[in-house]
């Protein structure tokens, strides 16, 4: 999507360690007419899937999970990284690493929103090492629902996720591809 790799080129900071920061129009600050026009997007590349929910993880993936949710017409839950007393014991729970915060957590989503046989899409703002993916799909089938594909915003496609995950068949589709990162540049991979 030009739109977002140009808004990367212009507003993203490029850190050291492979390190993209978005936060100041998508995942922290966040630019609603960009983010629609993502979710817009997504639309176009899932539209003859008949999705029934959204699936995302909290926090970064909500504000596009909600907005592509609003386009299709269907409900949006977000995996939890914590217990809180309003959830029940009653969880589908998977341990996720974090490539960015070098943690482990516990992700958990209440059983009662998501249902076997749903067609699920997977949706989130960073594709990099896959475990987010994993651990996402790995809940939609511990429900008995169906992964349809995952969208996201940006895929740093150097690194292994995308490439492991769409080798076990599961379809991915990146708004914008990173081809290669310095400690101060980027490169977007070409159509």
């Amino acid at each position: 999507m030009k739109k977002l790799e140009e808004r990367i080129l212009r507003d993203g900071v490029v850190k050291p360690g492979g390190i993209l920061k978005v936060d100041s129009f998508l995942n922290h600050q966040i630019d609603t007419e960009l983010c629609y026009e993502m979710a817009k997007e997504i639309h176009e590349l899932y539209k003859d899937e008949e999705i029934t929910k959204i699936l995302t993880i909290e926090a970064s993936g909500i504000s596009i999970a909600t907005m592509a949710g609003y386009v299709f017409g269907v409900p949006v839950v977000f995996a939890k990284k914590a217990m809180s007393k309003n959830i029940s014991d009653n969880v589908y729970s998977v341990e996720v690493y974090s490539f960015t915060k070098k943690a482990t957590k516990n992700v958990i989503v209440s059983k009662e929103y998501i249902n076997a046989g749903e067609k699920i899409l997977i949706i989130d703002d960073f594709l990099a090492m896959g475990s987010a993916l994993e651990g996402l799909s790995d809940i939609v089938k511990q429900a008995g629902a169906e992964v349809v594909g995952a969208a996201i915003a940006i895929e740093k496609a150097f690194q292994p996720g995308g490439d492991k995950l769409r080798a076990k068949g599961m379809r991915i589709e990146s708004l914008a591809r990173v081809a290669s990162m310095s400690d101060d540049s980027l490169t977007f991979v070409e159509d």
